[in-house]
This record gives structure tokens, sequence and C-alpha cells, in this order.
């Protein structure tokens, strides 16, 4: 795949956040939810992806509102004053969603910072059905059980607190400093699982941290396309990789990257999975369907879990087989050796003692770091040439 020269977005929007849909829990009719999302890069707009992808009945939306969290309120839901805004859908404040479809807001005027908390407040005044979320957040959000509190500065009526996204999707925001995004495809090991709640440090967090050190013209957004439980080569928690690809990766703003680290899931479920044919197939298609929207495609090795219940010789020898597919089938575009960057140098199955939340599985905040680090920037975007 050939790159062309990339040059800084002029006034056009750009992927900031995102959370995969993971599945469905009980609507919250008559209430309102106000949903903490972290920002990659700022802008001078913003725009809210709501999502009833996995709902069975069209979503009623009442009010949508955007605001500044006030700093340091981490365990409130105030948000800064003079920052609220309501969200509008084709010029108006309510809006319907079919059942399996996303819907985009209208821009909202508000400048947005890098590395922000935004509160994104939902209310939902009749009874839709399931309702689409995010299960793991790491992140507390709020909950108003009764009324329309889209509109309040101050948190006070939000008195009860959830550990999950209800609805919102996605981020948008205008005019940012930066090139396009970057898309993290994955399963709980992206999510985040192992690292610290609420302090923002899942690996693509990081490496958010480290595109944000990077000129305009090759900096990225970072969208977290990751579900605990997910696999690549079928149906596990959320749809498949392959199944989600369009709607978490190609449809998303301004993807100029796709991170692949899909795989672990499928060799210690049930059925395992451990032909590593089957797994070069679904790289395979990954990689086509994001080269023919212009996406480049790094492959991230998978890493290792020797220690773990699900751990056996057979699917130690699968994972080795794969990752030898990763490094050396020329499939993608670049490669995130993951597995040769966390692993214990004398028990190669195991992750590295520091790196290990306890688990066996998964990482801690050093080992998320870790796991940032090993990301080649320049394999992202091609060196851009500044107007």
């Amino acid at each position: 795949m050939t790159s062309g020269v990339l040059r800084p977005a002029a006034r056009d929007w750009t992927g900031t956040w995102e959370a995969a849909p993971s599945g469905t829990v009980p609507g919250l009719p008559g209430a309102t939810v106000r949903n903490v999302v972290h920002t990659s890069v700022g802008g001078s707009a913003v725009r809210v992806r709501i999502s009833n992808r996995l709902g069975t009945a069209p979503l009623r939306l009442g009010s949508l509102s955007v605001a500044l969290r006030k700093p340091g309120a981490t365990v409130t839901a105030d948000a800064v004053a003079g920052s609220l805004r309501t969200a509008t859908f084709a010029g108006a404040e309510s809006a319907l969603v079919p059942a399996g479809r996303d819907l985009v807001s209208d821009p909202v005027p508000l400048r947005v910072p890098a590395a922000a908390d935004l509160l994104i407040s939902v209310h939902t005044p009749a009874d839709s059905g399931p309702a689409t979320y995010h299960r793991a957040a790491l992140q507390t959000n709020f909950l108003a059980r009764h009324g329309d509190h889209t509109r309040d500065e101050n948190g006070r009526a939000y008195s009860a607190t959830l550990g999950n996204w209800y609805y919102v999707t996605g981020v948008d925001v205008f005019d940012a400093p930066a090139v396009g995004s970057v898309v993290a495809l994955g399963d709980s090991i992206t999510d985040g699982t192992g690292s610290t709640f609420g302090a923002h440090h899942r690996w693509p967090d990081r490496l958010a941290e480290r595109l944000r050190g990077l000129p305009p013209g090759r900096r990225l957004g970072v969208l977290n396309a990751g579900i605990a439980g997910n696999r690549l080569l079928r149906a596990g928690v959320g749809p498949d990789a392959l199944s989600r690809l369009d709607a978490d990766v190609l449809s998303r703003t301004g993807v100029r990257a796709l991170i692949v680290l899909e795989g672990v899931n499928d060799l210690k479920g049930t059925p395992e999975q451990l032909d590593p044919g089957a797994f070069e197939d679904a790289y395979r298609r990954i990689v086509r369907r994001a080269h023919a929207r212009g996406i480049r495609v790094i492959g991230a090795t998978i890493t290792p879990y020797g220690g773990h219940g699900a751990h056996t010789r057979a699917r130690e020898t699968a994972r080795q087989a794969v990752n030898a597919v990763i490094r050396t089938g020329g499939l993608f575009d670049a490669v995130a050796d993951f597995d040769a960057a966390v692993r214990d140098a004398g028990r190669p199955s195991r992750i590295r003692p520091a790196y290990d939340p306890g688990d066996h599985l998964h990482f801690n905040d050093a080992g998320m770091r870790a796991l940032a680090d090993t990301v080649d920037l320049a394999a992202l975007t091609p060196r851009s040439v500044l107007p």
C-alpha cells in the first residue's frame, strides 16, 4: 500500500473518543445519564454519536447536552460554569434513533481541550427497550433517576453512579491540530482491564499522550474500539472483529490508521480456535477492507497468558504460530510486537511480573505503558510536509 503526504486537517472533523457498543441492558426511562468521556485531541466544536445499534425499538432522545467537566470534580458530575451546551439533531432538541442505527448530532460550538473530560448527558423520557451500552467504562458515570437534568451545571441531581457508558459511542472535534485518527481494535486488553480505574491509563490513552507530543502534521486522535471479551473469529462479547469493522473502525471520523490486537479470546475461548490459517485469513480480510479506505494497518502480536487458568500447551503453540504470521507474514503495513515487549524473558509464555496485575492475562499501568511505547509512531502516518 502506498501512502501520500499528509497535511494538518484544515477545518475538518477528527475523531477524539470512542466506546464500541458491547451489548444491551434495560433502558432507563425518565432518567438522565451523565457520561464522562476523555478527549485525545481538542477542537473548536464537538459532535456526538448516539447509538441504538443493538436496540430492538426506536430510541427516543428527549434531550442531550455537552459540557466541560469541572476540574478536580472526579467524583461529582459538576460542569464548568458557562460551558454547557444543548445539542440538536437536524435542528431539533429531541430525536428518534431507529433500531440498529447510530445518529450523529449537529455541531455543538464548544472549545474543547485535549486530554479533557466532557460531560455528555442523555435524557430518555420513555421506555425504548434495551439500551445499547459499553459495559466496562473504567470510569465513574452518573445517573439522575427522575427527570431531564441535561441542562444542570450542578451535579447534585446525579445521585447514583454507573460503571458503563450509555448510548454515547463517539465524539468528534472540529478544527483539531491533527491529521486524523487511529483506531485501536481489540478486546479487554485494549478496553483497559487491569489498569487503574478512572486514571485513563489504558494503552490507547498512553498512545494518545505520545501522539500529543508530535507536531500537528503527524498528530492523531485515538479511538478505543476495545471490547472486553471480544473475539476475532466468532461473536463473543459484541460481534466478532470482522462483523464490527465497518461500524467501529471504517465509518469513524478521519481514520488514517488501525491497530489490531485481537485473538487471545479465540485461543482460550470455547470452542478454542487453534488454526493459525484461520487467524491469517481474518487478519488479511481486515487489512484488505481497511486498505480499500486508505487506512494503514498495524498488527499487534498476541500477548502471553501463561499461568492463567485457560492456558494450555496446545494454545501456547498456537499463539506462537499466530504471532509468527503477524511478524513475518507480510500482512500488515507494520507490526507492534506487544508480545516481545511484555513477556518474561525467563518464561516467555508469561507476562513479566512487573506488568501483571495478578490474573496473568491483563496489564497494570506499567504494562499498559509498555504496550503503548511499542507502537512506532512513524508507522501510523507517513512523514508529513507542513504547509
